[in-house]
């Protein structure tokens, strides 16, 4: 079978009480991948959700990301995904060492994808390729974009963001994406297992994975 190339994004803001539900409902229907997104400030409610959720990623075979929190992230041994003002990938490979996966926000850029792989990331994230409900500031970025990553980094991760439906992901992955980052159009469309599994149906035309 080709890879399930679903990225889910967990965040706590709209899932509210139903995050950790939610969140192995999504890991039932194949998901690998699941990023805990919270921009509160509570620190100990965080960490204890994280934590929460790296076992579930344990029982299920899947790999956690923190958004943003690289503390956070080695502390409960867990991937992180940064954005642009969240921090250096390089510094974050030396504080969670050569095995963590490592990803980072490039918008539109090709330039900021280069940068990322030469700090150490794993993967890069580009978008928003439709309009988004989680991030609707994010510059919109070209399909042809995922076209270019691919043709000038063959042997980097490359993830889709920003309004992703089931109905718009096998564009995306044709175009060069190896996942989908998505969240709403999993977490809020009644059965996040069955839409896992549909998203898990779609087939990335490369992957490049760790």
């Amino acid at each position: 079978m080709p890879p399930h190339p679903l990225y889910a994004i967990a965040d706590s803001k709209s899932l509210g009480e139903s995050l950790l539900t939610a969140s192995e409902a999504a890991l039932r229907g194949g998901v690998p991948w699941l990023q805990y997104r919270d921009k509160s400030n509570n620190s100990i409610r965080r960490k204890a959700e994280a934590q929460a959720l790296a076992g579930l990623c344990q029982r299920y075979g899947a790999q956690l990301i923190i958004n943003d929190d690289v503390t956070l992230a080695g502390e409960i041994g867990a991937g992180v995904h940064l954005g642009q003002t969240d921090g250096d990938p390089a510094d974050a490979r030396r504080q969670l060492g050569p095995t963590s996966l490592i990803g980072v926000t490039c918008h539109d850029s090709l330039d900021l994808a280069r940068q990322a792989q030469r700090a150490g990331a794993d993967y890069v994230a580009f978008g928003r390729f439709f309009a988004s409900r989680t991030k609707p500031e994010a510059p919109p970025a070209p399909i042809s974009l995922l076209q270019r990553a691919r043709r000038a980094m063959p042997t980097l991760s490359i993830v889709a963001i920003g309004g992703i439906t089931l109905e718009r992901g096998q564009q995306l992955l044709d175009a060069g994406a190896c996942r989908l980052a998505v969240s709403h159009d999993l977490f809020q469309t009644g059965d996040t297992e069955h839409r896992a599994r549909a998203f898990g149906a779609l087939t990335p035309s490369r992957e490049k994975m760790r």
